[in-house]
């Protein structure tokens, strides 16, 4: 069916705009926004994404004020609109990779208006691609971007002046695990008191650096690496060749206070990035993500014409989160606002971040059975 996006030079595939190049249907396409106020004291999230081949589009919101986490989620038919707007959500692109603007309208529960901007230039990270047993079950991209943010929240009726909260995000698409359908069965799985999964994913700026830098794989084989530094200064840019990952935990949990990533860089040379936890970490289930929404079943489900979720959640402890009916859970999903020190040779900076760390099973080189 034709758009009017089909009026513009820009087509990728011998079809009209509404349709992408594979009927996989986890195919996805989602804008990330994060920003977090420099004393710990609030934190915030938006996020959105279309699922072309399951007619969703779908968003969430969330903001975490005095060791609650407000969630405002959001669900609806896809249809044949190119249009970032979905009921008390809205994402606007002011200018392309570098200005958004951030409109949440849920009243007496969750509202704002953001400004997001850039203060480097987006970096594409290392493709993510990987088959298992001749299937490809990931083949996506992603970029990452490091900002500031500026305006105002409210939540439960209390207004918050946002005023340069640091701030990152991230745009992805392509094809990933469990997104709208759960993933066949075509043999028998590894569990993970066998060979155990780690991802560490940073984000960060200081006075003199800002950049990326991520890992993933199982216990025992060679991790996806990924990452960029750039010299705020200069505008150097090095690619990270390497990554170590050390943690240090809250007694009982898989939930980190304090994380190192030791990097070697693309000429060599050695940096490390030591993160601080900065504040209650965010449950990502609140935006959907990891079996979220209300029916459990996470992103890129239909569910309807319209559907819209809003709750509050207590995270005040480091790790457990306590739902309104009283159940606590300790969900492995959590992002973390930090702290970091970033240190090359004699010379270290700080500033701050946010950190995915994700230590799930066996993981003995971690020093967890």
């Amino acid at each position: 069916m034709l758009t009017p996006m089909d009026d513009t030079l820009w087509h990728q595939i011998a079809s009209t705009f509404d349709h992408v190049g594979t009927s996989d249907p986890r195919f996805f396409d989602r804008h990330w926004f994060a920003f977090y106020a420099p004393d710990g004291n609030g934190a915030a999230q938006v996020t959105m994404g279309v699922y072309r081949n399951m007619n969703v589009l779908d968003g969430a919101a969330v903001v975490i004020r005095d060791g609650r986490q407000y969630n405002l989620r959001a669900s609806q038919s896809l249809g044949r609109d190119f249009d970032t707007r979905l009921g008390p959500l809205a994402i606007e692109a002011v200018t392309p990779l570098e200005a958004f603007r951030l409109t949440l309208d849920q009243p007496g529960h969750l509202r704002g208006e953001i400004d997001w901007r850039a203060v480097v230039p987006p970096h594409e990270e290392q493709p993510h691609f990987r088959r298992q047993r001749a299937r490809v079950v990931e083949d996506y991209q992603r970029f990452d971007q490091i900002g500031l943010a500026n305006g105002w929240l409210e939540t439960g009726g209390v207004r918050v002046e946002v005023r340069d909260w640091w701030a990152c995000r991230d745009h992805s698409w392509g094809v990933r695990p469990r997104m709208g359908i759960r993933e066949p069965r075509t043999g028998e799985e590894e569990g993970l008191d066998q060979r155990g999964f780690a991802l560490a994913f940073l984000f960060f700026s200081t006075e003199a650096l800002a950049g990326h830098a991520q890992l993933n794989g199982r216990e025992g084989e060679e991790r996806y690496v990924t990452g960029m530094v750039r010299d705020r200064a200069s505008g150097r840019e090095w690619a990270i060749a390497a990554l170590e990952l050390e943690v240090a935990l809250y007694p009982g949990t898989r939930r980190f206070e304090r994380a190192t990533l030791t990097a070697r860089l693309d000429d060599g040379t050695p940096l490390e990035l030591n993160a601080q936890a900065n504040g209650p970490a965010i449950a990502m289930q609140g935006l959907g993500y990891s079996g979220g929404y209300d029916d459990a079943q996470g992103l890129g489900v239909w569910r309807g014409a319209r559907v819209v979720e809003a709750d509050v959640w207590d995270v005040s402890a480091p790790a457990r989160i306590v739902y309104p009916d009283g159940r606590a859970n300790e969900h492995w999903h959590r992002i973390q606002p930090v702290r970091v020190t970033a240190t090359q040779g004699e010379h270290a900076s700080h500033g701050q971040g946010s950190m995915t760390l994700v230590l799930s099973g066996s993981l003995p080189s971690l020093g967890l059975a």
